[in-house]
C-alpha cells in the first residue's frame, strides 16, 4: 500500500533571494510552496501564487521516512522561503 500526503502553503512572500529552483533559477515576490511525500521522500515545488508552472526546489526531494517529518519538511521549507537568500530544499548544500 502507498502512503501519500501533501501540504500547500500560499502567498508567502519570499525575502530577498527568493528560492533557488532547477528550472529558471531563482525565484521570489508572492509564492506558493507544494510539498508532496511519497515513497519515503518530500518532493517540494514552487510557483508565483496564481501561476500555472510549477518549479523544483533545488535539493527537493528531500529523505522524509514519515508523514510528521515530511510535515516538518514542508514547515522549514516555508520559513526558508520567508528568509530567501536563494533558499534551497532543507538539508540541501548550497550549490
Amino acid at each position: 500500500m502507498n502512503t501519500w500526503a501533501t501540504w500547500t502553503t500560499q502567498s508567502i512572500i519570499s525575502g530577498p533571494g527568493g528560492v533557488e529552483t532547477a528550472e529558471v533559477g531563482p525565484i521570489s515576490g508572492d509564492l506558493t510552496l507544494h510539498t508532496t511525500w511519497v515513497d519515503g521522500e518530500a518532493r517540494l515545488t514552487v510557483q508565483y501564487t496564481g501561476a500555472l508552472d510549477w518549479y523544483t526546489v533545488v535539493g527537493s526531494p528531500v529523505p522524509a521516512t514519515d508523514e510528521t517529518t515530511a510535515r516538518a519538511v514542508h514547515q522549514a521549507m516555508v520559513v526558508a522561503c520567508k528568509a530567501g537568500h536563494g533558499a534551497h530544499a532543507p538539508g540541501a548544500e548550497a550549490q
